[in-house]
């Protein structure tokens, strides 16, 4: 579907496609259009089981786990998660919104691209802070 979500503009052929690759429904250009499809428990379990190349949860879990193998080190790969950003994300979510900030921006709006309702930083830092001599600041 197309469409416009006031930060996004979607051009169509948004797709639902099955876990064996196959397209289960697709909608075509129409403005906000929506797609259903039916989707097989058994089949999914069936693949998470058999399948080789699209078995996320699995290589997720055991990466490395053919060169583990050949090496004679077990079958198992590694399954601890090589990235520390992830573990303070679970463990200390306020942490990682702070060092996320530090490296990208701390307002939700931005000045390059103003979406209707969201405060630019320029608004959101008089918002925050109103200046008493100023009337306009203060509603």
């Amino acid at each position: 579907a197309s469409g416009h979500d006031g930060v996004y503009c979607y051009f169509g052929h948004s797709a639902i496609v099955g876990n064996d690759g196959r397209t289960l429904g697709e909608c075509g250009e129409e403005h906000d259009g929506v797609q259903y499809a039916q989707l097989s428990i058994s089949g999914i379990r069936d693949s998470r089981s058999n399948d080789q190349s699209q078995n996320h949860l699995f290589k997720l879990l055991h990466r490395g786990y053919t060169g583990v193998y050949a090496s004679g080190d077990g079958d198992k790969g590694v399954a601890k998660c090589p990235f520390s950003f992830y573990e303070t994300w679970v463990n200390n979510p306020a942490l990682a919104q702070e060092q996320v900030q530090a490296i990208t921006r701390k307002h939700i709006g931005v000045e390059c691209c103003p979406v209707a309702g969201v405060p630019l930083p320029s608004q959101a830092q008089s918002q925050l802070h109103p200046d008493p001599t100023d009337p306009d600041s203060l509603t």
